[in-house]
């Protein structure tokens, strides 16, 4: 089976092409290596975790697909076609959110002003003029998303700053699952939470899957990217060393990759 064709994760099981595919992304600092010819593709459904220990260049991954970096070489296809973003409007535009772990929420501000904070949408004023905010129907959308996503928020009225930390991520997956169509990239989106909170933030992570659109987990948090991930990518010094799917694999095995002893036992593969 190529790699532009497989069976999707635990979520279909049909073939599909990939939603998502990085080929040859490198990125340079001077005679820094970041990273080095990486390949990667995301399949539609799919919960792609991407591991390494410190250094290894996850973030900086994420950040060239998300448009706020540029690869020094590579180039990066959606739904086939080549794409080149020179900002994170670009890959937004392309259907590409990105949740960080500070969410990048406005705590002033309500649940709906932040599902639609730089995307709202105005009435227009008579004979064309400048309208107004259309608060009712960005609040009743608001609605409607967060219930496709299974996220329960008492209002969406509420403000931010008042919500929980489990609350405040929920609000950030559901704003990136209501604009993203192609991929969600997710960069540690469990760091600052508790155990039943993260568990809670892996459920809402299968939910959107579960919709067809597919998420990379970017975390340090092996338990979680084990038990809701259908494949789980390892980088090591800035290369892909690895693609596992956790039922192949263990706890222990997975730690190896990261560390690079599992490359050098006999017989190790990706």
């Amino acid at each position: 089976m190529t790699t532009e064709e497989r069976p999707t994760g635990g979520h279909g099981g049909a073939s599909a092409r990939p939603v998502i595919e990085v080929r040859g992304i490198s990125k340079r600092y001077g005679s820094i290596h970041a990273l080095r010819d990486v390949d990667m593709s995301i399949f539609p459904g799919e919960v792609v975790g991407l591991v390494g220990d410190n250094g290894a260049g996850k973030s900086t991954l994420v950040n060239i697909i998300a448009g706020a970096l540029a690869p020094t070489s590579g180039e990066i296809l959606v739904d086939g076609a080549h794409v080149s973003f020179k900002s994170p409007t670009d890959a937004r535009d392309a259907g590409i959110e990105t949740v960080y772990q500070d969410l990048a929420l406005a705590p002033d501000l309500s649940v709906w002003q932040n599902l639609f904070l730089g995307r709202e949408r105005t009435v227009r004023g008579p004979l064309g003029w400048i309208g107004w905010l259309d608060r009712r129907a960005m609040a009743q959308q608001s609605v409607t998303d967060l219930e496709r996503t299974r996220i329960r928020i008492s209002s969406v009225a509420s403000r931010v700053g008042r919500l929980s930390g489990g609350q405040r991520q929920a609000v950030a997956v559901g704003r990136a699952a209501a604009w993203g169509s192609k991929v969600i990239l997710m960069d540690e989106p469990t760091a600052a939470l508790g155990v039943e909170q993260q568990q809670k933030v892996g459920e809402l992570i299968k939910t959107v899957a579960s919709h067809g659109l597919p998420v990379l987990l970017i975390s340090h948090n092996l338990p979680q990217v084990y038990g809701v991930c259908d494949r789980i990518l390892v980088l090591f010094h800035g290369r892909l060393i690895a693609d596992l799917r956790p039922e192949e694999t263990d706890m222990d095995g997975i730690v190896g990759w990261i560390t690079g002893a599992a490359m050098l036992s006999p017989g190790s593969a990706r």
